[in-house]
């Protein structure tokens, strides 16, 4: 007989799973996704998803607790709470060994690598709170701030979020109502120069101004105080920001992946390096630097705002060519030959199979590949497509700049 959505039982709980729950399995044998819970745990779980193959829970009760396990830092961070925190209930120690756990899982079974894998932390001493620099709020039909369920359109409102900067939280988006809204991004950096708010009105529309505080505010894309961008200082650079363009979230993230990115990409000077989805080049700016004047960087993104920023950070490098256009196997074609070194930071998907290729039969002379992701599954998918092409991953280094969720970064490194 089917499980029905509501059902409770208890269960044993084991490894660590994507989406950011662990493994356990029903009464009748049915594979369990269960959140909230911890490896080795007794809990009892309340069946919130059905399928002919598994089923996903919430764990409700605590039955023989694991020694991991921490008191939440947020009052939503529980069963019918907000989605955004996946391991709030976990210390930071274990959460680390989690991610690691699955990247070496998902690297074994895509790619047939077999390794052990160390999360480092994003910074020294960091408490997995206060690190969060943009946040999407979603507006719920009272005006208030909100954000979602796990796997739900569902709007939790939220007036405090833990894990976001003192940055976001002086705004104080959070403390108004917007009737007529559908969201408000915000953007709050600890190392950047002002803050920036954006609304997106609903089909209502707004009329009045929001009220925030200290920070350039724009709505539907009109700037109404300014500034448009904020400044982001990132040890001897700075970049434009603006509030469309994609900067990396944890407040340390920008410097640490930096730091490891390039002592992965070794570039030296009078060499051509790629940077594809290259964003507002974080990446770009040093790697410029490292090729000096007699090398070329040539760096494409395909989002206009975040290229115009890109253009505006890399004003004084003539040796960088920014081209705003999806990365493709055409792109890669036309504009890499004679490539030295590849940096490539995608989205959550990874890169198309048919990109992974081109990337890899460029010739003669691309010596080394950095792979930046935020997903092991698609990292290690695309490690195996390389594979498969004559390259081999020589070393792994996995950041935990995404603290309380089951989010990782990984700056991985191919040669031939």
């Amino acid at each position: 007989m089917p499980m029905e959505i509501g059902t409770e039982f208890d269960v044993t709980i084991g490894k660590p799973a994507a989406g950011g729950g662990f493994v356990g399995r029903s009464p009748d044998g049915i594979v369990t996704f269960v959140r909230h819970a911890l490896p080795g745990e007794r809990v009892r779980v309340r069946v919130t998803e059905t399928s002919s193959k598994f089923l996903r829970a919430d764990a409700v009760a605590i039955l023989e607790a694991s020694p991991d396990r921490v008191e939440p830092a947020c009052a939503l961070a529980g069963p019918g709470g907000c989605g955004g925190c996946d391991y709030q209930h976990a210390s930071l120690v274990a959460q680390r060994r989690f991610k690691g756990q699955l990247i070496a899982e998902q690297l074994e079974r895509l790619a047939g690598i077999t390794m052990a894998v160390t999360v480092e932390p994003a910074v020294k001493g960091d408490t997995g709170l206060g690190w969060r620099t943009a946040v999407r709020f979603s507006i719920d039909e009272e005006g208030r701030t909100c954000l979602h369920a796990h796997r739900s359109s569902e709007l939790i409102p939220v007036e405090h979020c833990p894990i976001a900067t003192d940055q976001i939280h002086a705004i104080g988006v959070t403390t108004h109502r917007y009737p007529g809204m559908e969201a408000v991004s915000c953007f709050g950096h600890p190392d950047a120069d002002t803050a920036l708010v954006a609304f997106e009105t609903g089909p209502t529309g707004f009329l009045q101004t929001p009220e925030v505080t200290g920070a350039g505010l724009s709505v539907d894309g009109e700037l109404l105080t300014p500034p448009a961008r904020a400044k982001v200082t990132v040890g001897p650079n700075r970049f434009d920001v603006s509030s469309e363009s994609f900067f990396q979230v944890h407040r340390a993230a920008a410097r640490a992946l930096t730091a490891a990115v390039m002592d992965a990409a070794r570039v030296q000077p009078g060499e051509q390096v790629a940077d594809l989805y290259s964003g507002v080049g974080l990446f770009t700016v040093p790697l410029a630097l490292a090729v000096g004047s007699d090398g070329v960087v040539i760096s494409i993104e395909r989002s206009t705002e975040a290229t115009a920023d890109a253009r505006r950070n890399v004003r004084h490098l003539s040796q960088v060519q920014i081209v705003t256009a999806p990365v493709t196997a055409r792109t890669v074609a036309d504009l890499l030959p004679g490539t030295d070194v590849i940096v490539m930071d995608p989205a959550r998907d990874g890169a198309a199979k048919g990109i992974v290729d081109a990337l890899c039969s460029l010739a003669p002379g691309a010596r080394r590949m950095v792979f930046v992701s935020c997903d092991p599954a698609t990292f290690a998918r695309d490690v195996a497509r390389a594979q498969d092409q004559g390259w081999h991953l020589v070393s792994l280094r996995a950041l935990d700049l995404f603290p309380e969720t089951e989010h990782v970064e990984i700056v991985g490194v191919l040669e031939r």
